[in-house]
């Protein structure tokens, strides 16, 4: 049988490289011996390699600096890196844009020219143009998709397996330093866009309602200032007692390493949340303009999605706060909560 050597091209967000995660793990399970390479926002490698380069999917990662890019999209700097994926032309047997998009295609094609394979329908249409060969979408859920275009770009047949993501020892080392010891909740109250948050108000409720339940109740944060955790922690607070929820910051590695440790993880469709179901963290999953048949959280563990029927199927960027989502409350969220408890 002839061995391989695959690249996959999923630039990101955290939550489209948790996705695509299951489909590459099945495929190193199914064929331990291939090279399996992985492009990658530079933000994101800790999901795929620790911190001397070693991951438990992939061979090697390439990071590109997708921020810069954005800030200077025509500047010399971004095309000379750009360009840069030329060297690895005839390197890898196939190159699959597990992304559809315009830049991830492009990178694969500069990587693979005729090697590059994708979506017939890929997420911006002109991505197709770049593409060798086109494979029809099949699955309803973006990681069963992910798994079908893989497994038809290599001739394996995959089923998605568990994702596997590394320890890194500095974050896993002040984890253990620095985390409660009692059962604990962390809240994941950012979103991409404005529709998909739920009101920082309801998180601080139920951030209240935990922490009388035994949970310490801890809030993510990439940064101090970030204003959704910050929002949901004063919202917490009462005139009679002090926060029940605290802010936690930490960079993704320690994230990762914090979600370990959770006993749950209550947020919307976003990469944090993503990341506590990939990591078989019980999760509560706020649904509101996103359809979670499409993008729900995926994993070994429990998880309750909840959305309400008034809830329009829309991935529009918007900041308007979803109509369906605010009517989830607090109460609805709290049974979810009992109900994974108590392993109904």
């Amino acid at each position: 049988m002839r061995v391989l050597r695959v690249l996959i091209c999923r630039v990101g967000a955290m939550g489209d490289v948790l996705h695509a995660l299951p489909a590459v793990a099945a495929l190193r399970a199914a064929r331990p011996e291939w090279t399996i390479d992985w492009v990658v926002d530079e933000r994101w490698t800790p999901l795929l390699v620790d911190e001397v380069g070693a991951g438990p999917v992939v061979d090697r990662v390439y990071a590109v600096p997708v921020q810069a890019w954005k800030r200077r999209p025509l500047s010399v700097a971004t095309l000379r890196s750009l360009l840069g994926f030329r060297r690895l032309r005839g390197r890898y047997d196939v190159v699959v844009d597990m992304q559809g998009t315009l830049r991830s295609a492009a990178i694969g094609w500069l990587a693979g020219g005729g090697a590059l394979v994708g979506h017939a329908d890929p997420r911006e249409p002109p991505a197709a143009w770049l593409y060798g060969r086109k494979i029809p979408r099949t699955g309803a859920h973006v990681v069963a998709q992910g798994v079908a275009l893989l497994g038809a770009a290599v001739g394996v047949e995959l089923t998605p397996a568990p994702a596997q993501l590394p320890r890194i020892l500095t974050a896993e080392h002040w984890a253990e330093a620095t985390l409660p010891r009692r059962p604990l909740c962390v809240l994941t109250p950012g979103a991409g866009w404005g529709a998909k948050q739920w009101p920082a108000e309801r998180y601080g409720a139920l951030a209240t309602e935990l922490r009388s339940m035994g949970f310490a109740v801890l809030v993510s944060a990439a940064r101090a200032d970030d204003p959704a955790a910050a929002a949901v922690v004063a919202a917490s607070s009462t005139a009679a007692s002090a926060a029940a929820a605290q802010l936690r910051v930490c960079d993704l590695a320690q994230l990762v390493a914090l979600l370990r440790r959770a006993d749950l993880a209550v947020g919307g469709d976003t990469g944090p949340m993503h990341l506590a179901a990939a990591l078989a963290v019980p999760v509560v999953a706020l649904f509101g303009p996103t359809d979670p048949a499409r993008n729900g959280p995926w994993g070994p563990g429990a998880r309750r999605v909840l959305r309400s029927a008034a809830s329009p199927t829309s991935y529009k960027h918007s900041a308007t706060p979803d109509a369906g989502l605010a009517q989830l409350t607090v109460e609805t969220v709290l049974a979810a909560v009992r109900e994974i408890a108590a392993g109904v």
